[in-house]
C-alpha cells in the first residue's frame, strides 16, 4: 500500500473528537482553577502535552504499528525499568510513589505502562492465535501483563492495577477463553481481592468501606469531596450555572476539580448536558476505537485497538461513576478531559497506534 493512500485512510473524525475532547478539557482545566495562582501554570502545561500529543498521534500513525510490536522487548523492559526506579526515585503524592519530576513537570510511567500492556499483550495473542483457549494460554498472557503489574502495585497504586487488570481479561474474553474458565477467573478474583483487603494501605481500604458504610453526617474528611461532587452536579441542573460561574467549583468548595473531579465541574458548569456531551465524545471515540479493530488485517492490530479502546472506555466509566458516587475514589483521570500531562500524552500515543492500525487496511466506510 502506497503511503498516499494510506493518508487517505487516515481516521479524521476520530482525530476531531480527540482534539474536541482535549479543548474543552483545557478550557474546563482553566475554569476549575478558580484563580488559584499556584495552579495557573496547569493551563498552558495542557496545552503543550496536547499539541505534543497531536504530533504524536501522526508521528506513531506514520509508522507500521507491527515495527512497535517487533520492539516489544525493549520497550517492556525498558518500562519495567522505569517502574521499578519508582520506589527509590519517585515522588510520594497521596502515599504512592507513581512521579518522577523533571524541573516543572511530573512524568508518570504507570500512564505510559498501560500502553506498552497494550502492545505486548497484542502481540502475545496474536503469537499464540492457534493454542487451545484454556488456562494454560491465559496464564502465558498473564505473565507479561504481571511482569507490569506487580510494580505498580508496590507503589502502590491499586486503580491503575486494576485498569491493566480488566484489559487483560477483555482481550482474553475478546480472544475466546472458554466460558466456564472466565467464571473460574471471575471467581478467584473475588476471592482474590477478599483476602488482600487486610494488606491494602489505610487510605485505600478507607475508600472501599466509606463507599460501603458511608456515613450520613461526615461532611469533612474521606466522604467532603464526594459529597461536594454530587452537590455541584445536582446544581447544575439541566444547562448549568455557566461558564466559570460554578458556585462549587469557583469558590473552591469542590477539591482536586482540575483532576478526578472534572466531571463534576463541567456538569455544575454545562449541566446536564455538558455532562452528556462528554460522554457522547467518549463513546464516540470509543466507537472508532473498536471499529478500526474490527477492521484490523491481523489479530495484533486487532487488538491494539481494542485495547485503547477498553482503556478509554473504563477509565472514563471509572471516573463519571467516582463523581456520581456509584463506584469507591479511585485516582483515575477522565480520558482527555482532566489535567495530566502524562496521561493525555499517553491517551495520544494510544490513539496513534490506532491510526496505524486504520492506515493499514482498506478504507473504512462509516
Amino acid at each position: 500500500m502506497n503511503r498516499d493512500l494510506s493518508w487517505r485512510n487516515f481516521d479524521f473524525l476520530l482525530l476531531g473528537a480527540i482534539v474536541l475532547a482535549s479543548a474543552f478539557g483545557t478550557a474546563m482545566i482553566r475554569s476549575a482553577i478558580a484563580g488559584n495562582e499556584i495552579l495557573q501554570p496547569l493551563v498552558a502545561r495542557q496545552i503543550y502535552f496536547a499539541l505534543l500529543g497531536v504530533g504524536v498521534i501522526f508521528i506513531v500513525a506514520s509508522v507500521d504499528y507491527r515495527y512497535w510490536l517487533a520492539l516489544y522487548r525493549p520497550i517492556y523492559f525498558g518500562i519495567m525499568i522505569f517502574l521499578i526506579s519508582l520506589s527509590g526515585l519517585g515522588q510520594t503524592v497521596f502515599g504512592a510513589q507513581r512521579w518522577f519530576q523533571v524541573g516543572v513537570l511530573f512524568l508518570q510511567p504507570t500512564e505510559f505502562a498501560k500502553i506498552v500492556a497494550i502492545i505486548v499483550l497484542a502481540r502475545y495473542f496474536e503469537q499464540a492465535q492457534y493454542q487451545p483457549k484454556n488456562l494454560r494460554w491465559a496464564f502465558g498472557g498473564f505473565l507479561w501483563a504481571f511482569g507490569l503489574i506487580i510494580w505498580i502495585l508496590l507503589q502502590p497504586n491499586l486503580s491503575n492495577v486494576v485498569v491493566l487488570t480488566v484489559i487483560f481479561a477483555a482481550m482474553l474474553w475478546i480472544n475466546g477463553l472458554e466460558f466456564k474458565y472466565i467464571i473460574w477467573l471471575g471467581v478467584g478474583g473475588i476471592v482474590l481481592a477478599i483476602i488482600a483487603f487486610p494488606f491494602l494501605e489505610e487510605y485505600q481500604q478507607l475508600r472501599v468501606l466509606n463507599f460501603i458504610f458511608p456515613d450520613p453526617n461526615a461532611t469533612y474528611g474521606a466522604t467532603y469531596n464526594v459529597q461536594q461532587a454530587l452537590i455541584a452536579i445536582g446544581s447544575g441542573g439541566f444547562f448549568g450555572q455557566g461558564y466559570g460561574h460554578g458556585t462549587q467549583t469557583q469558590l473552591r468548595f469542590l477539591k482536586v476539580r482540575h483532576t478526578d473531579f472534572i466531571f463534576s465541574a463541567v456538569s455544575e458548569e454545562f449541566g446536564m448536558i455538558g455532562g452528556i456531551v462528554i460522554i457522547l465524545t467518549l463513546i464516540f471515540i470509543v466507537w472508532r476505537c473498536i471499529r478500526a479493530a474490527q477492521k484490523a488485517r491481523d489479530v495484533a492490530g486487532s487488538m491494539i485497538a481494542f485495547g485503547v479502546a477498553i482503556l478509554i472506555f473504563f477509565q472514563g466509566a471509572v471516573n463519571i461513576g467516582v463523581n456520581l458516587n456509584v463506584v469507591p475514589v479511585s485516582g483515575l483521570p477522565l480520558p482527555f478531559i482532566s489535567y495530566g500531562g502524562s496521561g493525555l500524552t499517553a491517551l495520544m500515543l494510544g490513539i496513534g497506534l490506532v491510526e496505524s492500525v486504520v492506515m493499514r487496511h482498506s478504507q473504512m466506510e462509516f
